[in-house]
């Protein structure tokens, strides 16, 4: 058994009660899980719809398309997962550069052209009889907006929710980020067929590294900083990170009402298109998951390295392609309508693929890193 050899026998039982005791901390989060985003669904629906005015003044405070009340949930619940952060482990990450290359060439070289492919083929196909042509082509616009545009800071709490490597998510993150600045405008002019000048909201994707990496991450190093000088490392992981926990999975379940508030009115009064258009980005998602996920069995890429590769192409940075959409097609359109859809299904898809990717530890190898 490869956790004898490398870790040598008589370790087995601590490292198994090392998971168990990881597993304890979400394990009622868990157990009800379709259950908590069902009702938090239909919550943040009936708010949005029956109450109009709440959604309207909430989606007013913004900046930058960037929606400050769901900045500040997500600041939070960013916080318990920052505290994690441990500098030594992010500067040994440049030792392992596997993860990263697959995650790339996942982000840029694949995902924007399987979403263009599945968007044509059921706009123009499978929906063709349903969907008015000039309606076809502004949801295809839409979705290729979303495929263009791989997820930031939500890698880090999708990482977290597997007990995957959170460091090298931070590191993926980053990287990411610099990289949409240089290939998100070409590659959109290639796939939108855009000849004048394609947007790159900058101060979209800065508000949001901000409000959801930069000042989480500084806050919580500052905190563990001083907690660790006063109490020690251990005191730290026990007494604090493990206490906190509950706050990222709770916070995940606000973040999934205020959505569904923003959007209540569409959902309503578009159901059929929001289904039909919600079919495509679902499989795209699986579909870049399982690239991914089979890139690091080929690859032999550990589990903790592994999550976030899969978890960054599979899931989105919907407030860059909203934004984009509202500059190039404006607020009514059907390119708009469809990076909404793509943050409706952002957080229960991403939920199954975390389920999925801890049911896969042992395959990718959990117990022959050490950490």
């Amino acid at each position: 058994m490869a956790l004898d050899k490398e870790h040598g026998k008589g370790e087995l039982p601590g490292l198994e009660r090392r998971v168990v005791e990881e597993e304890r901390g979400l394990s009622f989060f868990d157990k009800y899980l379709s259950l908590w985003v069902a009702l938090c669904i239909v919550l943040g629906t009936a708010i949005g719809y029956f109450f109009p005015r709440v959604a309207s003044t909430l989606g007013e405070i913004e900046v930058a398309n960037v929606s400050l009340p769901v900045a500040v949930v997500l600041l939070i619940m960013m916080f318990p997962i920052m505290l994690k952060i441990r500098l030594r482990e992010v500067v040994n990450i440049r030792r392992n550069s596997k993860p990263l290359l697959l995650t790339l060439v996942i982000n840029w070289a694949i995902k924007p052209f399987t979403m263009a492919i599945f968007a044509w083929l059921f706009m123009r196909f499978a929906y063709a009889d349903l969907i008015p042509r000039a309606l076809q082509a502004e949801y295809i616009a839409g979705m290729i907006l979303l495929g263009l545009a791989p997820c930031t800071a939500m890698v880090l709490v999708w990482t977290y929710l597997a007990k995957a490597n959170i460091h090298y998510a931070l590191v993926q993150v980053s990287v990411n980020d610099l990289v949409i600045l240089f290939l998100f405008a070409p590659l959109g002019k290639f796939l939108l067929g855009v000849t004048t000048d394609f947007p790159v909201p900058q101060a979209t994707i800065f508000f949001s590294v901000l409000f959801y990496v930069a000042i989480p991450l500084v806050a919580a190093g500052i905190t563990r900083y001083v907690l660790v000088r006063k109490n020690g490392s251990g005191w730290v992981e026990r007494h604090c990170i493990a206490k906190l926990g509950w706050i990222t999975p709770l916070g995940l379940l606000i973040t999934l009402v205020l959505i569904f508030i923003f959007q209540g009115d569409k959902i309503i009064s578009h159901p059929l298109h929001i289904v039909l258009i919600a079919i495509p980005l679902i499989l795209q998602t699986y579909f870049i998951f399982f690239i991914g996920y089979a890139g690091a069995r080929v690859l032999k890429i550990p589990f903790k390295e592994a999550a976030p590769s899969t978890f960054i192409g599979a899931s989105n940075f919907f407030e860059l392609s909203v934004a984009v959409a509202l500059i190039l097609f404006g607020i009514n359109s059907g390119a708009t309508l469809a990076t909404v859809v793509g943050v409706l299904i952002e957080v229960p898809v991403m939920l199954s693929l975390v389920r999925i990717m801890k049911a896969s530890r042992e395959k990718l190898g959990t117990y022959r890193q050490v950490d």
